[in-house]
């Protein structure tokens, strides 16, 4: 494929430590199609003129129009209000203009059910799959995983380890490309893998390997359900709308109203629940909404009582409690 474009459709910080270097000496000047604010912030390095252009259909518009030099940072899939993207439109889009195409994956437990980057069409995917067995730890570390296809391999950081056989003809596996490595390319590596790295795409192995072979479908399935499910009970408290109407996976955006969503986290938090994430500081135009996350460990009862905090309500257990004197 032509080189002389290359379009980042949802590549995160992960995405661009797996292509870093060789995307820049193709990109050079362009201008920057931008899906979301923070990828300013993570991609200080790019010159050129940028151009924001958060809603989907508008970027599909000017990339199929469009004959400048561009590069596009898409939100992942799903995007950052967890809405899922027409990943393939936006493949296609790019290769028409006969450019490379990357693709992140923001919730890894989506590719229960969605359709993996590659089927999608795009020549490298980028992810993070911190979701499968790895803590939050105070912000790190986590599991950035990449893929591409063959002409992209070279570009690729790390060790590539295959499957092969012995001479009894036993299963083994064998480190067959390690050429932008330390102690090969040493200034010139494109990485720097190291244990602490190792142990947790081991944890990611040993807690996908638990899930056994449906158990991934099993899992996003979780999410899916009980996300749709608390979107039907905050869709019903009075004051709250729900401003995206596309399809979500495990997060979507509620709309408070004229409550604050800093006063309601702070209000729901002093209740032990976590209502969500401000959108404020992000996007000003959604000052009055909450990103929620819904996830296969959520309860019923959880997030009924979310619902209900939500409404001013107390909880069943907590109104008796009330009536007898209790605090």
């Amino acid at each position: 494929m032509p080189q002389q474009k290359i379009y980042l459709v949802g590549a995160g910080i992960t995405g661009w430590e797996g292509f870093g270097k060789k995307a820049l000496e193709v990109i050079g000047k362009a201008e920057v199609l931008i899906g979301h604010k923070r990828h300013l912030e993570i991609f200080p390095e790019f010159a050129g003129e940028k151009r924001e252009l958060e809603d989907l259909s508008i970027m599909l518009d000017y990339l199929r129009s469009t004959d400048k030099r561009v590069v596009v940072l898409g939100s992942g899939d799903p995007n950052f209000f967890g809405v899922v993207e027409p990943v393939e439109e936006l493949v296609a889009a790019a290769h028409a203009k006969q450019a490379g195409c990357v693709v992140s994956v923001t919730e890894a437990a989506s590719l229960g059910l969605l359709k993996p980057p590659g089927d999608c069409g795009a020549d490298i995917a980028v992810g993070e799959a911190q979701g499968f067995g790895v803590g939050l730890q105070f912000g790190g570390p986590y599991v950035g995983f990449f893929a591409t296809r063959a002409p992209y391999v070279r570009a690729m950081p790390g060790r590539l380890v295959g499957q092969t056989e012995d001479s009894q003809g036993r299963r083994g596996f064998v480190l067959t490309l390690a050429t932008r490595e330390q102690h090969i390319r040493r200034e010139k590596a494109t990485s720097n893998i190291c244990t602490n790295t190792g142990l947790m795409a081991l944890a990611a192995t040993i807690h996908l390997t638990l899930l056994g072979r449906t158990g991934l479908r099993d899992l996003a399935l979780l999410n899916l359900r009980k996300a749709s499910h608390a979107k039907g009970l905050l869709g019903k408290v009075r004051g709250l709308t729900l401003p995206f109407a596309g399809p979500t996976f495990n997060e979507f955006v509620v709309r408070t109203g004229r409550r604050s969503p800093d006063e309601v986290v702070r209000r729901l938090a002093g209740k032990g629940i976590i209502a969500g994430l401000p959108l404020g500081r992000f996007y000003p135009e959604l000052k009055d909404c909450l990103l929620v996350c819904v996830t296969e460990l959520h309860t019923a009862e959880d997030l009924a009582a979310l619902a209900r905090a939500l409404e001013g309500k107390s909880s069943p257990q907590r109104a008796q409690r009330a009536q007898r004197g209790e605090r």
